[in-house]
């Protein structure tokens, strides 16, 4: 099952890959013994040397020993504790130059996408047994590239798309073994508990009249082209035609016209794809500056996602430049 050592006195982190050519390491912590296991012996299956770092209380209790290039959390249900063992994390994260996964699940995802704000982690949605492994090795592999070289815009969203590819083919392996429907088919039946149209967006994303650029056009009609975008999976394949990034746009524009706030899991559910997927295109994209991640003032233990401002002037000439065939099509 791998390594079955439990954390030590000092914090340390050590380089998965040695002049021996040792394969990678990952530290598990999950509160639930058996799913330590299951992931354990699915990483050790897949070449991978694990490390059991326990419960994940132990984060909080006592000092933190990395020992591999890849941490991984099983959190599928948070509390204070938890979430407080998850910040420290996140921090030590940070500085260390390790790698985080965290496996969660829909109800979950908002307040740990809130807490985990420095470390920049993958979160997979209740991912399959597949999906797991899938994403060590993808993490492992984004680590390697940037080693060897800085990846390019143009590389960063090619390997976005190869990843959609991956999960594909996880999601394929995993379909016959599947006993309850995955967290892709239920997005929809939360899709409007995570809306809040509470204070205004303020800094950057007020949505009031600009002079330099044209205004945003009715957010209805926006709405109207997400909803026809969305209806063609009822006809066709929805891979056919997922373009998570342009879906999240369109739906960050209504909500910007509309003085709403977006919370990462109703961009999830905009972008019609796997929630796992649409996360790793919001990190992109907020990397890239063309989302920015907009604290809630008011409670700590939330975040928001909204269009940057240069993302609100190129949408706003977008739709001025389409807006007479738009109008003649309607």
């Amino acid at each position: 099952m791998g390594e079955a050592k439990q954390v030590g006195e000092d914090f340390r982190y050590d380089i998965a890959q040695d002049s021996a050519g040792l394969p990678a390491r990952v530290a598990i912590f999950a509160d639930r013994p058996r799913m330590r296991e299951e992931i354990a012996e699915d990483l050790t299956g897949a070449g991978f040397r694990t490390v059991d770092g326990g419960e994940i209380a132990a984060l909080l209790d006592g000092p933190i020993t990395l020992l591999g290039d890849v941490v991984m959390v099983d959190c599928p249900v948070l509390d204070g504790r938890s979430l407080a063992s998850l910040a420290r994390l996140d921090m030590r994260i940070a500085r260390s130059g390790a790698q985080l996964i965290v496996v969660t699940s829909l109800d979950a995802l908002d307040d740990i996408f809130a807490v985990l704000d420095q470390s920049r982690p993958q979160i997979l949605v209740e991912p399959s047994r597949a999906e797991r492994v899938v994403a060590v090795g993808r993490t492992l592999a984004n680590v390697s590239s940037a080693r060897v070289r800085e990846m390019s815009e143009e590389d960063r969203m090619a390997l976005l798309r190869l990843s959609q590819q991956v999960d594909g083919i996880a999601q394929e392996l995993d379909r016959i073994s599947l006993a309850d429907a995955p967290a892709s088919q239920r997005l929809s039946d939360h899709k409007r508990e995570f809306r809040d149209s509470g204070e205004p967006l303020t800094g950057g994303h007020s949505a009031g009249p600009r002079s330099a650029y044209p205004p945003l056009p009715d957010p209805r009609m926006v709405r109207q082209m997400l909803a026809a975008r969305q209806a063609r999976a009822r006809f066709f394949d929805g891979e056919l035609f997922a373009d998570p990034a342009w879906d999240m746009l369109l739906d960050l524009t209504a909500a910007h016209a509309e003085h709403q706030r977006v919370s990462v899991t109703s961009l999830c559910i905009a972008a019609g794809v796997p929630a796992t997927t649409a996360l790793r295109w919001v990190k992109q994209m907020v990397e890239s500056g063309i989302f920015e991640r907009i604290a809630d003032r008011s409670d700590k233990r939330r975040a928001f996602i909204a269009l940057s401002e240069r993302s609100v002037e190129a949408m706003a000439r977008y739709f001025a430049e389409v807006e007479m065939p738009l109008a003649q099509a309607a």
